[in-house]
């Protein structure tokens, strides 16, 4: 497991730098090796800002648990949603400026997720690199496709007539795909092709992003640990 803390609060923004990562004996969910027999892919990542503290923990060889506390109670059900359908285990606890909005907390979670993502997927080698999906709910479908590149890009085609779930904004489903898409250095296309409630929309967003992720992350056994690019490196 991999653990990386980021401070860039204004008092150690004076500093030259003030991130630290160590590398721990790996643990996962089903101890000292992940689901595949294989060394956990999972990591660990703070990140402190003067607006924000975010900590993730996350296990791509897990099995969908969840523990989520980021102050924003739509964000905690879709992150859940997210856990359950990548078989994530997925460990998040925030505060953030909520009184303020819930803009900061939203993005920054997006961040940190990212970056607990890439770290967990260390060199890249034997995974499928790629992942997609359409998923259904209801009257809506939403398209999500990925490449965990290293080359982030966030195409975001979503619009809604109603904005608003009680108080939440659906635009900030956005920002949290930006920041993450950014950490991870992955290419992110995400598409409502149709639907109108908006608790639908996200839904079918975060839950097509997880299934496009499963298939991304997974090893795959005939890539026999090599690298799935023909450049030799990711």
């Amino acid at each position: 497991m991999t653990t990386i803390t980021t401070n860039t609060t204004a008092a150690a923004m004076s500093s030259a730098s003030k991130t630290s990562a160590k590398t721990k004996p790996a643990t996962g969910a089903t101890g000292a090796t992940g689901a595949t027999g294989t060394a956990a892919r999972a990591a660990t990542v703070r990140r402190e800002t003067a607006e924000t503290r975010v900590e993730i923990t996350v296990n791509l060889d897990g099995t969908g648990a969840a523990k989520i506390a980021t102050g924003v109670p739509f964000l905690d059900h879709m992150l859940t949603l997210l856990a359950r359908h990548a078989l994530l285990d997925l460990t998040v606890a925030a505060e953030g400026d909520t009184a303020v909005d819930y803009h900061h907390t939203v993005e920054d979670v997006g961040i940190v997720l990212g970056q607990a993502l890439r770290e967990a997927l260390g060199d890249k080698r034997g995974i499928r690199r790629y992942g997609f999906f359409l998923l259904p709910m209801d009257e809506t479908l939403a398209r999500v496709v990925l490449d965990l590149s290293n080359r982030p890009f966030l195409v975001y085609q979503v619009s809604t007539p109603n904005p608003m779930i009680r108080d939440f904004n659906v635009g900030l489903v956005r920002e949290f795909f930006q920041g993450l898409a950014n950490a991870l250095g992955a290419n992110v296309h995400i598409a409502l092709e149709y639907g109108e409630e908006p608790h639908h929309v996200a839904e079918a967003i975060f839950k097509g992003f997880a299934r496009a992720l499963l298939e991304a992350v997974t090893l795959d056994p005939r890539q026999a640990g090599s690298l799935p690019s023909t450049k030799g490196k990711l």
